[in-house]
Parts: C-alpha cells; sequence; structure tokens
C-alpha cells in the first residue's frame, strides 16, 4: 500500500476524475470529496463550505497533497448567483487552505485563464502578467488565488500552496455539459435536425485542453529542499487552438456530419450582456518548464478520432 495520499475536491467532475486518474496510475492513495453524485466511498460527500465538514475530512483522510478542483465555473451561473458563488469559489477556499496551510498539506488550486482580460494582441500571458476578469467567475477565482496564497504565507508556508491556471477543458465526459467543449458535439447532432438553426461563436479564442499535470506538481514541490524557491503561480495549456464554431467544424469532419445549419457569428460580445467573455487569454506555460515540468498535452483532433470511433456509422 502507498505511503502517498491524495485528497481531490470536486473529485466527481470532469476535471477532478482526470486528476484521480492521474494520482492513481501514480501509485497515491486516493480519496475526492463531492456532493450530490458521491458514493460515500471513493469519493465522500463533503460540504466545502462548512469548515466543520472540512476539518473532519482533512483529519480522516490525512493527505499529503489535496487538489482543490471544486468550484461554481460556469460564468452565467456564477452571474445569477454572486453571493453562492463567492461562498464556494472563495470562503470555502479560504477555509481550506486555512486548514491545509496548519496541517502542512500542500495544496495545490485550480484556477482559470479568465482571469486574464483577454484583449486582442496581450496573449499569451505569462504566470505572473497582470490579471484583469472580465466578469464575475474570473474575479472570484482570482480573489481565491489570492486568499490560498495569504493563507499559506500568514501560516509562514509559502511554497506549500501553489495556484495551477487552466484553460477550458474537454475529456471523458459522464454528460456533455460536463464540458464547454464536449458539449458542442450535441450541438453538432441536434443541427442535423431538419429547420434547425444554431449561432455559434467564431470570436473568442481558445485552448482546448487534457492533461495529467497535478500530479507531476504535487511530486516536485513535495521532494524539493526549499519550497519557497519554487513559483507559487503555475499555468498549463494545450497550443490547439479554436473558435466554438472551428470546433464544430472538426466535429462534424470526424462524424461525416453536415453543419451547414450552424451559423458562424463573429461578432464577440454583446455590449449589453451581463457577461463578458475574453477574446483571447492563452496562458504560457513557461513557469512549468522552467522547474522541469512536461507541459505536453492530448492532441485534440487525435483524442476525438479515437474518442468517437464508436459511433461512426
Amino acid at each position: 500500500m502507498s505511503n502517498k495520499t491524495a485528497l481531490v475536491t470536486g473529485a466527481t467532475g470532469l476535471l477532478g476524475r482526470q486528476v484521480v486518474r492521474a494520482f492513481e496510475r501514480g501509485n497515491w492513495n486516493v480519496k475526492g470529496t463531492g456532493y450530490s453524485r458521491a458514493d460515500g466511498v471513493s469519493v465522500l460527500k463533503v460540504d466545502l463550505v462548512n469548515a466543520d465538514e472540512v476539518a473532519t475530512t482533512l483529519a480522516n483522510v490525512k493527505p499529503q497533497a489535496v487538489v482543490h478542483c471544486a468550484a461554481n465555473r460556469f460564468p452565467d451561473k456564477c452571474d445569477k448567483d454572486p453571493e453562492g458563488t463567492r461562498a464556494i469559489n472563495v470562503e470555502a477556499t479560504r477555509s481550506l487552505a486555512s486548514q491545509c496551510a496548519a496541517r502542512d498539506i500542500f495544496l495545490i488550486y485550480i484556477s482559470t485563464d479568465y482571469v486574464f482580460p483577454g484583449k486582442p494582441g496581450d496573449a499569451p500571458y505569462e504566470a505572473d502578467a497582470k490579471p484583469q476578469p472580465t466578469n464575475l467567475y474570473g474575479q472570484t477565482k482570482l480573489d481565491g488565488e489570492h486568499v490560498v496564497l495569504e493563507e499559506y504565507k500568514k501560516a509562514g508556508k509559502p511554497g506549500l500552496g501553489v495556484v495551477l491556471r487552466v484553460p477550458v477543458l474537454y475529456g471523458d465526459a459522464e454528460m456533455p455539459a460536463e464540458s464547454a467543449v464536449n458539449v458542442l458535439m450535441d450541438s453538432v447532432w441536434k443541427a442535423q435536425q431538419e429547420g434547425t438553426k444554431i449561432k455559434m461563436d467564431h470570436w473568442a479564442l481558445r485552448y482546448p485542453t487534457n492533461g495529467r499535470v497535478c500530479h507531476d506538481v504535487s511530486m516536485k514541490y513535495l521532494g524539493s529542499d526549499d519550497r519557497s524557491k519554487l513559483p507559487q503561480i503555475l499555468q498549463f495549456s494545450s497550443e490547439d487552438k479554436f473558435t466554438k464554431y472551428e470546433i464544430c467544424q472538426l466535429f462534424g469532419e470526424i462524424m461525416g456530419l453536415s453543419i451547414a445549419s450552424i451559423e458562424p457569428n463573429s461578432e464577440g460580445n454583446d455590449p449589453n450582456a451581463s457577461v463578458q467573455r475574453p477574446y483571447d487569454c492563452h496562458l504560457s506555460t513557461k513557469a512549468l518548464k522552467d522547474i522541469g515540468i512536461d507541459v505536453a498535452t492530448q492532441d485534440f483532433t487525435g483524442w476525438w478520432r479515437w474518442n468517437v470511433k464508436a459511433f461512426r456509422k
């Protein structure tokens, strides 16, 4: 039995499941936390807003590493529930970071490329570039970054808490809506229905990513004699670049389906919309490369060709 244990919050979600599998492949004992989909065995039902439940979980699991994936990550939902979003994205993060720091537990806080404004010509963003979120989701994730680093600094343990920013993710989803990428396959299928017309964004640039970097970061930091010399903010991203419409084009080609009913929309943000999305938030992976972490990701087209092979006629 391994003597290394990892705890993954949000373990029932797309990213959380990927992180669990990566640690398992690295021969770690892994426990997850979830809520509505927790099974009570490998995934514990924990209300992360409840500090006592978090404390009990940390005491029982005794992890060396925690990867904090849980978040309200849908920009439109965040805007409709700002109080609930801050409770999970900021205050629950603060409580978790404080308790992990007190127990000398290494914490990776999963953040987002949406902490940046994404103005044309600005990308790629280095890890030390100035954040300037364009919506509440990005702001609460940035605030979460701040509270993690503050709690570890306050505890006198800088380097034991790390921020890892990632872009839009894809992978083996239990339901397409788990990923803003996977769900586009649904749009391609809907476009086959007679009389259907779908407008699809052909403005914002996205870098859909699938990789296993959290395990490698944990091993690097836990094995370091002086974590204070390692960066506290890291970024991971694919170099594959698409608009949503271009992803639909690719899915149509792979599936042998027409996307004639999907209309490209290159107008950008509606100035009257409550949620403003950035144009290009491409993340530089230089900080990871500088500490010797492999930043290879799945080839987007290759992964999808393999993933949907069973559905081709």
